[in-house]
């Protein structure tokens, strides 16, 4: 049984935490573990993540907690709210989050918190949480992959402006990167097989896999990582691991499939720079070119996002039919990523802490 709110933490918290059950099997106490040199244990797990709204009225101020202080006019948040409403006002996200940390807990001799980016559960709630409990030092897995501004830096600038909200807060150690794990990229390619399995059948063997992620400034991938733009990464950091993970998944599905990497989910100003190909454009360019069939698979994406649900089945499936292309989309990991996550938590509970940022590792647009 995973334990409500109330039954765990003082009234008014809005942190979720998930405790191991008195009697669960998981050997020592978090509290008796040590690391490697004496360092004081870790004795909680915090999932991190974005957010969502989960109802038509959660809708418009959640985006404006996103967009808060970018300028973003009003007009553009009620074009994108009609999104939402389009799926009933609710975001998937937080429903698969919450799948994601009963299949995470049991695997765990940790309490399990969950904190968002933009929405209930918040972050600094959560912090607030875990400091009332007593926690002393926790692991965080955040739900992006990849090395960039908006994906990886701002997590960690969140999580320490929680604790800086928070007195006597946790020391709170986000866990490294996971693109090439296997137990990414596992998921992923089984994803792949699933869909290109409903595709036609004189279709399958030439189909293309068109891999997609969130698009972002060309300003801000070309600062991604530690020292920026490198030679040989192709390109930007987060180009690069994205592109190396599409690679490892299309090698699990079948050798010599053609795949390429597009992006989706512009959202700037048509002056500025951003990542492309659009997935859109991407599948014009591929049916002139003699493709019948393609599998689109979100590469960007740990669960399905509003950006997943409206971009890709919606608008990118349209686009795909008017131009005469069979479609499927593979299926995010969600939930299937608890082994993955489990073993990194695992591996840091009997070896060192994780590697911190560099300094100037993804920093934000110059």
């Amino acid at each position: 049984m995973i334990m409500t709110l109330s039954e765990q933490t003082p009234r008014g918290s809005g942190g979720k935490v998930f405790p191991r059950e008195r009697g669960d099997p998981g050997g020592s106490s978090p509290r008796e573990l040590r690391l490697d040199g004496g360092m004081p244990a870790y004795d909680a797990f915090l999932l991190v993540s974005f957010g969502g709204p989960e109802g038509p009225d959660d809708v418009m101020p959640f985006l404006e907690n996103v967009t808060r202080g970018r300028g973003v006019p009003r007009s553009r948040l009620l074009e994108v709210a009609e999104h939402y409403l389009a799926f009933g006002g609710k975001s998937p996200i937080n429903e698969q989050c919450r799948e994601l940390l009963s299949a995470v807990k049991p695997r765990l001799p940790l309490p399990v918190y969950w904190g968002n980016r933009n929405w209930t559960p918040y972050l600094t709630d959560t912090v607030q949480a875990m400091a009332d409990a007593g926690v002393r030092r926790a692991l965080a897995f955040t739900t992006s992959a990849y090395r960039s501004y908006s994906s990886c830096r701002q997590y960690l600038e969140d999580i320490e402006r929680a604790r800086a909200a928070v007195p006597d807060a946790p020391v709170i150690d986000k866990i490294a990167r996971f693109y090439d794990h296997p137990g990414f990229i596992g998921p992923f390619a089984d994803s792949t097989l699933a869909a290109l399995a409903t595709l036609p059948a004189g279709q399958r063997d030439a189909a293309h896999l068109v891999f997609t992620a969130h698009s972002i400034p060309v300003a801000m991938a070309e600062r991604s990582g530690p020292g920026g733009r490198r030679e040989g990464m192709g390109g930007s950091i987060y180009t690069a691991e994205l592109t190396e993970a599409s690679r490892l998944i299309a090698e699990r599905t079948g050798a010599g499939r053609p795949w390429t990497l597009a992006y989706q989910s512009r959202s700037g100003p048509p002056t500025q720079p951003w990542l492309e190909p659009d997935i859109n454009d991407h599948l014009a360019d591929l049916a002139k070119s003699g493709t019948e069939a393609v599998v689109v698979v979100p590469v960007g994406f740990v669960s399905d996002h509003m950006e997943v649900r409206h971009d890709l089945d919606l608008e990118a499936a349209q686009t795909a039919a008017s131009l005469g292309l069979a479609f499927a989309r593979a299926a995010t990991p969600g939930s299937r990523l608890a082994p993955m996550i489990a073993d990194l938590v695992l591996a840091h509970l009997d070896g060192p802490a994780p590697r911190r940022c560099p300094a100037g590792c993804c920093l934000g647009q110059p």
